[in-house]
């Protein structure tokens, strides 16, 4: 499921530059409507941690991902801008709650492991973006329309996993309470957990939607190798976070989110800084380095917590951390129109600055212990 999330992502990601250019979209158009993506994932988060701790993640996550390579084909086959808004505003829903109820169904799982293995989940993520990002490069060498490559990158994706996802588990079901109000943010603790994955998933976003657009006006790259920026953004965070887990265990969460956030500042100054193919692409494989433990150490903060519901708080701290990733792409966007997209991107440099100075807010000390 991590892997199919991401690979549907990524098939999106790879070709905005192509939907910009069909639709005619200025950068504060592009802006707007991958805003109306952001909303629709914010929408979904609370309501998919409620149910998935109502009916059960792995149920929850199962039937959410069919709905998402649903709204991918309405992405790929919209013939006005309006159909465009409203098909992105539900694939930003099916995402978001897509990404809440695998976590929660990853959290179950590590627990009944024994030992921290988040970050190894979300290398599956990663690599799924990566897959999907590279069967852009191929469409555009080889000319190949969006539609099509939609359909059949997201049919291919979807047979494959789904089918893996028909392994049997039995999910946690809780009592909620008496029903509350449907949108809460985090409180206490958990916001401080919470703005820190906002700090790395809104870099995580815009190097999805605007990575491809930076090289090309950045460094003077061509269509075809400006999908190759988020293929090596990718790759990066799928190494990052196969040895994330090993990585926390010998410098701690707090030692390695200040090492993530350190690498993901150069790499952004790297990226703007020089202006040349070579050292944008260098910079994109420091951040995606640096953004790759964030949201695994981020999310096994939340899943211990000592006072909220496994579902209750990811959907909270999701509710900034993955509004990040889908607020980010918009925010550079207008960002981009007031200035450049290469101060725009400066922005993201702030950010990962802030992770290293409240990095010790991912301290596991007040959550339960899991792991003996």
């Amino acid at each position: 499921m991590f892997i199919l999330n991401g690979a549907l992502f990524g098939i999106w990601a790879s070709r905005i530059p192509a939907v910009a250019a069909r639709f005619n979209l200025s950068p504060a158009d592009l802006g707007g409507l991958l805003l109306l993506l952001a909303a629709g994932a914010i929408a979904s988060f609370p309501l998919a941690g409620r149910f998935a701790d109502r009916v059960g993640a792995a149920k929850v996550t199962r039937r959410v991902a069919i709905a998402y390579v649903g709204t991918l084909f309405l992405i790929a086959i919209a013939p006005t801008n309006l159909a465009l808004a409203a098909a992105l505003f539900l694939f930003g829903a099916t995402h978001g709650g897509m990404d809440v109820a695998m976590n929660v169904w990853a959290a179950e799982a590590e627990r009944h492991i024994g030992r921290p293995v988040m970050s190894s989940f979300h290398a599956m993520f990663s690599l799924g973006a990566g897959l999907g990002a590279g069967s852009g490069f191929v469409a555009e060498t080889y000319d190949i329309g969006i539609t099509p490559h939609f359909i059949i990158a997201a049919t291919v994706a979807a047979a494959i996993t789904l089918t893996s996802a028909r392994a049997e588990w039995t999910s946690d079901v809780r009592e909620t309470g008496p029903a509350g109000p449907i949108f809460r943010l985090p409180k206490g603790p958990l916001f401080a957990v919470g703005f820190i994955a906002f700090c790395s998933s809104l870099g995580e976003g815009a190097m999805a939607d605007w990575s491809a657009i930076f090289l090309v006006h950045s460094s003077g790259a061509t269509e075809a190798q400006a999908a190759l920026g988020y293929t090596v953004f990718s790759i990066a965070m799928v190494v990052m976070r196969l040895l994330g887990d090993g990585i926390t265990l010998r410098l701690g969460a707090v030692g390695a989110a200040r090492l993530a956030g350190s690498v993901a500042t150069v790499g952004v100054l790297c990226a703007v800084g020089f202006g040349t193919f070579g050292m944008a692409l260098t910079g994109f494989f420091l951040m995606g380095v640096g953004y790759a433990m964030i949201m695994p150490l981020a999310f096994s903060r939340a899943a211990n917590d000592p006072h909220v519901l496994p579902g209750a708080a990811l959907a909270a701290v999701s509710t900034l951390g993955y509004g990040g990733l889908l607020l980010g792409p918009p925010v550079i966007g207008f960002l981009a129109e007031a200035t450049s997209l290469r101060v725009a991107f400066l922005f993201l440099a702030v950010l990962a600055a802030m992770i290293v100075l409240l990095s010790k807010k991912l301290s596991m000390q007040d959550s339960r212990n899991r792991f003996p």
